[in-house]
């Protein structure tokens, strides 16, 4: 559901307050509600950042994970601004892994990771019924613009996690299912299936 026809610049968007404990994205100029999904969805959003911030313990890395946390800047290049610029898109991912040096440049501004920015190593998005069309096509899509190496689709609705690896500006995708173990070129030495993600 679209909340308002007048579009926004990214400034305006920032600074957007309609005195509720809503949360929003920016797609195109327009605000897009995000709805709080199931307990499920929450779930494995939790399981997730779980598994990383170990994995990240464990090898020692300067990284981070984070939930419903970072926003990701784009532009569109389908719809010009009157007021001269292209249409702005900000998207905030389940999950996003980054370093933590970049992940502290933000604890004293938007948590929105600007298009001058260094994009973050991974970004997960879990499928909801409203949003399949949403995290399969235009997502994907932004985040190859953006150039982040992967992106997990975790589907609980297809009973599959998709790993999506940027070769050349665009993704391959590999899906896992059941006990099959998930491959990651980010977290290669993760030992981590399709249904401990999707069932705990």
């Amino acid at each position: 559901m679209i909340i308002t026809h007048q579009k926004l610049t990214f400034s305006e968007y920032l600074n957007y307050q309609d005195n509720t404990d809503n949360s929003y994205e920016l797609v195109e100029g327009e605000l897009i509600p995000m709805s709080l999904g199931t307990g499920k969805h929450g779930a494995i959003a939790k399981r997730l950042e779980r598994f990383f911030d170990d994995e990240i313990t464990r090898l020692k890395l300067p990284w981070i994970a984070q939930r419903f946390s970072v926003g990701l800047r784009s532009r569109s290049g389908a719809a010009r601004s009157p007021r001269g610029g292209r249409w702005d898109t900000s998207r905030i991912p389940n999950v996003t892994v980054l370093p933590l040096e970049q992940w502290n440049s933000l604890g004293d501004r938007e948590a929105v990771i600007d298009l001058n920015e260094e994009p973050p190593f991974l970004v997960v998005e879990i499928v909801r019924p409203s949003t399949q069309v949403t995290d399969y096509r235009r997502k994907q899509a932004e985040y190859a613009v953006l150039e982040i190496p992967e992106y997990w689709i975790v589907d609980p609705l297809q009973d599959c996690v998709i790993v999506c690896t940027l070769v050349e500006g665009w993704y391959d995708q590999v899906i896992f299912r059941n006990d099959q173990q998930i491959v990651s070129l980010t977290f290669s030495e993760l030992v981590l299936t399709a249904n401990q993600i999707l069932l705990g």
